[in-house]
C-alpha cells in the first residue's frame, strides 16, 4: 500500500509521516496498524487524573548511578549522632525551615524551584534490581545483582519513545553519555526496550561532551560527502533494502534500519546537527555547568530537549579505573566524606543548579520535567571504612519544572533517615507521574509482541503534589 492513498487517523488526527514510520517499525515486531490504533484508543479513553496532564513537552532525567546518600544531599539529619549525620553540616534553603547538606549550596539557592521527595523506597539493596525499579516503574523479582535480560520490562525512556514520538527531532528518547553497568559486569537492566525488542530501545549517544570537539559514532558526515550525496546514498540504501532484504526481515535488522534512518535524519537536519554543537555555547555557561563529563552531558541534554528530543537520560559516568577504588560512581562504601566533598557533590550541585536556572532563563522550565535521582540511597549508619552502604528502604530525589509547584517537600524520613515516616512513595508512583506529565495516560496499556495488552504502570498513582491535582 502506498502512503499517498493512506487515510487512517489516530485519536482523531491524521497519521503523520513519523507515525507511518513507526507503524512500519512496529509491524516488524508483529504489531499491525489496527493493533496500534486499538492501543491509542484505549490510552485515550482511560481515565485521566486532573491536573498537569501533558504539561511537560520534554523530560531530563539525571541518573546518579551508584546511589547518592540522602544525608549528605537533600535530607540531612543535623540532630542525629555523628555516625549517622556524618561530617557535614546542614544549610538553610530558599524553602523556609528546610535544610540541605552544606555540600549543595547552589541547589539550596534554587530550592524554591524544587520539589524534594524524601520518602522514596524500593525495599531493594541491589544496584541493578533497585535501579530497574526506578527506571521502569516495575519491581524486579531479584534482590541480588542481575544483568539486563531480553525479558525485562521496557524502561520509561523506551515507553516514552514509542508512545510519544517527537514531532521536531529524529530522536525521541536518548541515553547519554554511556550505559550503566556495575563494575565489569554487563549492562544493568532497565535501560532498554526489554521484551518489546531493540526497536523500542532509547538511542544511546556514547560520547564525552567535555572534549574540545564533540563527536558521536555514526553521526559524523565524512568530509568528502556532501548533504546531497548523503541523501542520494540514503535513498539508494533504502531501495536496496526493500529489494533484497525484505525476505530477511527480523527484529535486529529492523533495529539496524531504524538506527540508519535516525543517523541520516540527523545529518540531513540542520536543527538536529546544531544540537550537538556544544562548543557554540558561551564559555561562561559551560563553566557554570562544570567542565567535567557529567556537567557537559547535562548541558548537552538541555540542547537536545531544546531541539525537540522528548526524554534525555543523563547517566553519571564512570571514571577510568574506578572499579578498583572502592567507591565507583556514587557507590561510596569507603571514604564517603572526602569523595562527596571533593568529587561528587560539587559536580552534581553545579550542573543541577545550572540546568534549572538555564531552563528558566530560556523559558523552557515550565515545559521541561527535570528529575535527579539514583537507584537507591545510602545506609543511615557510617560503616567501619568511613562509607555508607546500599540502602533501598528510604531515599530522596529532586524534581523541578513542568509547572510543578516549587518550594515543597513531599514525604519525610524518620530521625535517622532510614525509613519513610510519612507519605511512602514507590517507583510505580514516579513512573505514573512522569507519564502523566508527558501526556501519556498511566492508566493505559500497550500491546506486546503477541498482541497482549500490558499496563503501562503496575499499581502506581500519580503524585498529586507534583501534578497539581
Amino acid at each position: 500500500m502506498s502512503t499517498a492513498g493512506f487515510k487512517a487517523s489516530i485519536c482523531g488526527g491524521p497519521l503523520t509521516r513519523r507515525e507511518m514510520l513507526r507503524v512500519g517499525g512496529l509491524g516488524l515486531l508483529g504489531l499491525s496498524l489496527p493493533q496500534l490504533l486499538a492501543l491509542k484508543s484505549r490510552a485515550a479513553s482511560a481515565p485521566v487524573v486532573t491536573g498537569g496532564f501533558g504539561r511537560a513537552k520534554s523530560c531530563i532525567l539525571l541518573y546518579l548511578s551508584g546511589g547518592p546518600p540522602q544525608h549528605e544531599t537533600f535530607d540531612p539529619k543535623s540532630e542525629a549522632p555523628i555516625e549517622i549525620r556524618g561530617d557535614f553540616k546542614s544549610i538553610p534553603t530558599k524553602i523556609p525551615g528546610v535544610h540541605f547538606s552544606e555540600l549543595l549550596p547552589k541547589s539550596a539557592r534554587i530550592a524554591d524551584k524544587l520539589a524534594i521527595l524524601r520518602s522514596m523506597t524500593t525495599d531493594n539493596n541491589s544496584h541493578s534490581a533497585s535501579g530497574y525499579s526506578m527506571l521502569t516503574g516495575y519491581e524486579h523479582p531479584s534482590k541480588i545483582e542481575v544483568p539486563a535480560s531480553p525479558e525485562d520490562w521496557p524502561c520509561i525512556a523506551s515507553v516514552v519513545g514509542a508512545l510519544k514520538p517527537s514531532e521536531r527531532s529524529p530522536f525521541t528518547s536518548v541515553i547519554l553519555p554511556e550505559i550503566v553497568h556495575n563494575d565489569n559486569a554487563p549492562p544493568s537492566p532497565g535501560q532498554s526496550g526489554g521484551f518489546m525488542g531493540h526497536t523500542w530501545n532509547p538511542f544511546l549517544l556514547h560520547c564525552d561532551p567535555s572534549l574540545p570537539r564533540l563527536e558521536i559514532d555514526g553521526l559524523k558526515l565524512p568530509e568528502s560527502v556532501s548533504f546531497e550525496r548523503l541523501s542520494d546514498r540514503a535513498n539508494l540504501l533504502r531501495h536496496l533494502d526493500r529489494q533484497f532484504l525484505g525476505a530477511m526481515r527480523s527484529e535486529p535488522v529492523a533495529a539496524l534500519d531504524r538506527m540508519h534512518d535516525r543517523a541520516f535524519d540527523v545529518m540531513q537536519s540542520a536543527t538536529a546537527r546544531a544540537a550537538f554543537e556544544i562548543e557554540r555555547e558561551r564559555s561562561s555557561l559551560r563553566d557554570r555547568y562544570g567542565r567535567q563529563k557529567f556537567g557537559q552531558s547535562v548541558l548537552l541534554a538541555r540542547r537536545l530537549v531544546e531541539a525537540g528530543v522528548r526524554l534525555v537520560q543523563v547517566n553519571w559516568p564512570r571514571e577510568p579505573g574506578d572499579q578498583m577504588t572502592g567507591f565507583p560512581v556514587w557507590d561510596t562504601h569507603k571514604n564517603n566524606s572526602p569523595r562527596l566533598r571533593d568529587v561528587l557533590c560539587p559536580q552534581f550541585d553545579a550542573a543541577f543548579a545550572a540546568l534549572i536556572v538555564d531552563l528558566q532563563e530560556r523559558g523552557l522550565l515550565d515545559e521541561t520535567l527535570v528529575i535527579a535521582m539514583g537507584e537507591f540511597g545510602r545506609s543511615p549508619r557510617i560503616n567501619a571504612d568511613g562509607g555508607r552502604d546500599h540502602w533501598g528502604s528510604c531515599f530522596s530525589l529532586a524534581v523541578a519544572g513542568a509547572g510543578i509547584a516549587g518550594g515543597q517537600v513531599i514525604g519525610s524520613s524518620d530521625r535517622d533517615g532510614a525509613f519513610p515516616a510519612s507519605r511512602v512513595l514507590r517507583p510505580p508512583d514516579l513512573a505514573a507521574t512522569i507519564f502523566h506529565l508527558l501526556g501519556i495516560n498511566p492508566a493505559g496499556d500497550f500491546l506486546d509482541l503477541l498482541g497482549r495488552p500490558r499496563p503501562l504502570v503496575n499499581g502506581g498513582v500519580v503524585i498529586r503534589e507534583l501534578a497539581g491535582a
